[in-house]
């Protein structure tokens, strides 16, 4: 199984490419967009900013969302899981619009909101074979669905209450950061490949 991990160019991805490592599992870091539908599975990484992010994913955005509708199963993590949404407050650009919605700036007083925090009220296959209650978390900025069907689980930062889990077909994203969540995060991880292998 090959899975294709798209380099922002923004940052060090050494504890996702860990905790996706696998038997029988290839991982790969690709930078150019518009080769990053050619694996089994993708992975958007949560290092970086969005307009940064979206100006990178650019030449290839239609291709990258056309594939998400095709069914390519996809993983975005933190800013990664921004990407699918529309637009973002946080910077310029276009986000894949995989999922119908904005990112806006958490309202709250402490931002960004970095640390433990519990995940809620879950209602996705993969987070109950898992048993992921809490998560870590480093954001400044949530993802604001237009249908909240899409949302599999919640999170609270003081008092905004935002997604902390979504999906839409084999289209998945997390505001939370998997790869540092302990024994659950990255069985949550192994849980995503197994079911983009089946």
């Amino acid at each position: 199984m090959r899975v294709m991990v798209f380099d922002y160019g923004a940052g060090n991805l050494h504890s996702l490419l860990k905790a996706l490592a696998s038997p029988g599992v290839e991982v790969i870091t690709e930078t150019d967009p518009a080769r990053i539908v050619d694996a089994h599975a993708l992975v958007l990484p949560g290092v970086g900013a969005f307009g940064a992010a979206a100006a990178r994913l650019a030449p290839a955005r239609e291709r990258v969302r056309e594939a998400l509708e095709d069914g390519l199963p996809c993983l975005g993590i933190c800013l990664g899981m921004q990407l699918l949404f529309d637009e973002s407050e946080e910077g310029a650009g276009a986000g894949l619009g995989a999922i119908p919605g904005r990112v806006t700036r958490l309202r709250a007083r402490r931002v960004p909101h970095i640390g433990w925090n519990s995940v809620d009220d879950a209602c996705d296959p993969l987070l109950a074979r898992v048993a992921l209650t809490t998560a870590y978390y480093a954001n400044g900025y949530v993802c604001r669905p237009l249908d909240r069907n899409c949302v599999r689980a919640w999170s609270t930062h003081e008092h905004d209450r935002f997604a902390a889990v979504v999906r839409r077909g084999n289209t998945m994203g997390v505001q939370f950061h998997p790869e540092k969540s302990s024994t659950a995060g990255i069985a949550f991880m192994r849980a995503f490949l197994e079911e983009a292998r089946s």
